[in-house]
């Protein structure tokens, strides 16, 4: 079966866990394509030029356990709003999308430009102040520095680069499900996705 659920958000709003939750749930392949472009960050950081970093990115780039600091996060941000790295990496995920068995993907423009005919999308979002404390929890439990007033100011400063750049800008797809996580629990949120999804396959 060729299944595809696009789950699009902004950081930190919980469309990565719901993802992994969903695809377990209905045994479909997780791609977290945000992954894709942190590996792509991590090596501009290492001195790479990100176009050359986004056509020869490797399995090894993406399975690097040193992805989810913060430094990353932000190069991740800035080099996705290059035109050029987004192109070199969409070929790799509409690929992944369609393949035999289902797929989850989670992003920003999944929805919107890399499956624009995905048989579900969902638009996973929360308040700034949720997902600023959600990444600040994160950061202290992991053990690194934070302070809250920082963090929510470089998850604001993040919104504003994914929603405002000209290529693939961050926003739910037209025919997407809005799904606001900020009251929500993770079991919450994961239920009412798996309930989206559920429709979406009796639909078919």
């Amino acid at each position: 079966m060729i299944f595809t659920v696009a789950i699009d958000g902004p950081a930190a709003a919980g469309k990565g866990t719901i993802s992994r939750a969903v695809a377990e749930r209905f045994g479909f392949a997780h791609l977290d394509t945000g992954i894709l472009y942190r590996a792509v960050g991590r090596r501009v950081l290492d001195g790479d030029p990100a176009e050359l970093a986004a056509a020869t990115l490797r399995h090894r780039d993406i399975a690097r356990d040193d992805l989810r600091t913060q430094a990353v996060a932000e190069a991740a941000s800035q080099v996705a709003a290059m035109p050029e790295v987004r192109a070199a990496l969409v070929a790799f995920q509409r690929e992944f999308a369609r393949r035999d068995g289902g797929a989850v993907l989670d992003g920003r423009d999944i929805g919107t430009v890399i499956c624009p005919k995905a048989e579900v999308k969902i638009f996973v979002t929360a308040s700034a102040e949720i997902r600023a404390r959600r990444r600040y929890d994160e950061l202290v439990a992991s053990g690194q520095a934070a302070d809250f007033d920082a963090v929510l100011g470089e998850v604001r400063a993040r919104d504003a680069r994914d929603m405002g750049r000209t290529d693939a800008p961050l926003k739910a797809a037209e025919d997407a499900v809005t799904l606001d996580t900020s009251a929500l629990s993770i079991e919450e949120a994961v239920a009412s996705a798996t309930t989206i999804v559920e429709a979406g396959i009796a639909g078919r």
